[in-house]
């Protein structure tokens, strides 16, 4: 078994070269982000990675149609368009919480048939206002085609259950045997993201996940079934911040960066 650690694009201000060499520094595997449909602007980033000996996974969160039909055009769109790239695997925000079960579903089979054309994975998150908001919802989609495979991001359904998810222990060890893909963000019962994992008051908050990320590496390891980490902690408005001034409460990188340090350390895989 294997893990590898990927940071995120999203909140980086600088310029992508530079990006790049902290990414390297401070010791992941790769990034996870989408792609700019400019082909020129396309294979300058992909050329950059190469140069860092970074991979790539390929990020879909463009799921902004309200038509069902318009919406499903444009995804095929986009993980073709990610899957040209060669990522070692695609995360896509699939769906929409107020499509139909039907629809949504349509979905997970049009990313099926792409997957099988292309050769790339394709995996799923659990995130808010999308089609696996919530465990119920997923454990329908899973009783309907056992082959999902997840990004999974917790901390969206502890906000959406108002709890840490004492009451659906089945669900969570359902989600957690089709999880291929993890983010690392830690959230609570009102929000998908602390304020700073490391202050003494999240504690029983961060140990809560480490259990479930355990769980996984666990499960993973037994599967002898690679594992991907992104270490997701967001920008604002994710990033509480102070008000008036919106000046975020922690710095975003260095957050990152110690969860990534943290399960290294933990998960000496």
């Amino acid at each position: 078994m294997t893990i590898q650690y990927f940071c995120p694009l999203w909140g980086n201000l600088l310029p992508f070269e530079d990006f790049c060499k902290n990414v390297k520094a401070a010791g992941y595997n790769g990034v996870e982000m989408d792609l700019p449909f400019d082909e020129y602007e396309k294979n300058t980033i992909l050329l950059t990675l190469k140069k860092h000996n970074l991979l790539l996974i390929g990020q879909y969160w463009q799921s902004l149609e309200k038509d069902f039909h318009e919406n499903a055009k444009s995804y095929k769109k986009y993980l073709l368009h990610l899957a040209d790239a060669k990522p070692i695997l695609i995360n896509t925000q699939t769906g929409k919480d107020y499509f139909s079960f039907e629809q949504n579903m349509e979905l997970i089979a049009l990313a099926e048939s792409v997957s099988e054309q292309t050769g790339i994975e394709i995996v799923h998150e659990t995130h808010r206002g999308k089609f696996f908001y919530n465990i119920p919802v997923f454990k329908r989609s899973v009783a309907s085609n056992k082959n999902i495979k997840l990004a999974l991001d917790i901390s969206h359904w502890c906000t959406v259950h108002e709890s840490f998810l004492e009451d659906q222990s089945e669900g969570v060890a359902l989600a957690l045997n089709h999880t291929r893909h993890l983010h690392s963000r830690i959230g609570h019962t009102q929000s998908p993201q602390l304020n700073d994992p490391r202050a003494p008051e999240w504690k029983e908050t961060v140990d809560i996940y480490l259990k479930w990320w355990d769980e996984l590496v666990l499960l993973s390891n037994k599967k002898n079934q690679p594992l991907t980490i992104t270490t997701e902690f967001g920008p604002y408005p994710y990033m509480p911040a102070m008000p008036y001034t919106q000046a975020p409460l922690s710095v975003q990188w260095d957050v990152n960066v110690y969860m990534l340090a943290l399960l290294k350390n933990r998960y000496p895989y």
